[in-house]
């Protein structure tokens, strides 16, 4: 790629952050007509989450990317894990379901397609984010970009969302860290669900290596190193080589209350949040990339018709509402009780798999799981499962 270094006067719309959010957004702007200016010195690279890409989120793309073109791992099953008693049971997933594709490659062939589509790579950090006279105004090492409509789609630790809104507070983020473990991969999710801290381990395969690694509240007393060391002990017994090369990885996830998603600020007049900046995470699964991509089409329609109330109406109807709920649900989705209960009730009931291979793979919201456990006509353990949450 080549690095805008010659200073961008005016846009129409700044977009700060090329992740998936914000090169979706340029995309769609630009392929409206509109002039984006794209600041980021980092994207494309690998990131440390799992890197699961779920069938609607590959919907949302299909006109932008052609997933089967893409270097992935197509998932066949996930296999869950209660940490105390080793009991496991591997819930198969459909063909389409989930796939895990490097994020490099991923994220790097939406920004170029929004290259493609018109929109001018700044290539570089930005510094600092001011509004001026009827424009905001994005400080960089490169110059000045201008424009009346702002996109942050910048991440947890978004610059954009710390001057235009509030960051985030420590108990509303999560600590993601552990190993990408090269030489070895897999065709199958292991998800280990902990109650101290209360969060869960994870291996995903990804072609070439395995993203190993533990994720929980980054106010629950844990340090990262303390979390590293418990994952590297948890490698030791995933049966890989011991030939392979482990490179860590840290980086902190928003996880909110239900409370923070019924207040959330995701715009005002002129701006807008996309993805991880506007907190828009799973707070049970960590899962972000629907989201980020789902956001980011919402906020460059918003911008095309110059309503940021309509942004945030849309992003409290269709995501906000459901991720309050998962974050009700996530109080005792990891406790002893409940992950021996989860494990039980998988390991009894095909139709209790099949509700979870559903939500795996994003096609079952959670304000409809009550009811899909209930459809199920395991009653009793329907009825466990829900009365321990």
């Amino acid at each position: 790629m080549t690095s805008a270094t010659a200073p961008v006067d005016h846009a129409d719309v700044a977009i700060v952050g090329a992740g998936p959010a914000g090169s979706l957004a340029a995309f769609r702007l630009a392929r409206a007509g509109a002039r984006v200016a794209l600041v980021d010195g980092s994207h494309p690279r690998e990131k440390p989450c799992g890197g699961g890409v779920t069938g609607r989120a590959l919907a949302i793309v299909a006109d932008v990317l052609d997933a089967g073109s893409l270097s992935s791992c197509h998932i066949r099953s996930a296999r869950f894990v209660d940490t105390r008693t080793k009991r496991a049971v591997a819930v198969p997933l459909a063909a389409d379901a989930l796939i895990v594709a490097s994020r490099a490659e991923f994220d790097g062939r939406l920004l170029d397609a929004a290259r493609h589509a018109g929109v001018r790579l700044v290539q570089t950090r930005a510094l600092d984010v001011t509004r001026g006279s009827g424009v905001f105004v994005i400080r960089t090492p490169a110059g000045q970009v201008t424009a009346p409509l702002l996109i942050g789609a910048d991440g947890a630790n978004s610059l954009v969302r710390r001057r235009l809104a509030r960051p985030f507070a420590r108990a509303e983020l999560s600590i993601a860290t552990g190993f990408f473990v090269h030489g070895t991969t897999s065709d199958e999710v292991v998800i280990e669900l902990a109650a101290d801290p209360p969060g869960y381990l994870w291996s995903f395969p990804r072609p070439g290596h395995l993203a190993v690694g533990i994720c929980a509240q980054a106010d629950d007393g844990a340090t990262p190193a303390d979390l590293r060391a418990r994952t590297a002990q948890w490698i030791g017994g995933l049966s890989v080589s011991e030939r392979v090369h482990l490179s860590p990885y840290s980086w902190p996830i928003p996880s909110l209350s239900a409370a923070a998603f019924g207040s959330l600020a995701v715009s005002g007049p002129g701006w807008f949040l996309a993805g991880d900046a506007a907190g828009l995470v799973d707070p049970i699964t960590r899962e972000g990339i629907y989201f980020a991509l789902r956001s980011g089409e919402l906020a460059a329609h918003a911008a095309l018709s110059g309503s940021h109330t309509s942004y945030r109406e849309r992003i409290h109807d269709e995501i906000a509402t459901d991720l309050a709920l998962a974050a009700r649900y996530k109080a005792g989705f990891f406790r002893p009780q409940f992950t021996r209960l989860f494990i039980d009730a998988l390991r009894r009931s095909s139709g209790i798999r099949d509700v979870m291979a559903d939500l795996v793979a994003g096609r079952r919201a959670y304000s409809t799981l009550k009811w899909s456990l209930i459809r199920t006509f395991e009653l009793g353990l329907a009825w466990r499962l829900i009365t321990s949450t």
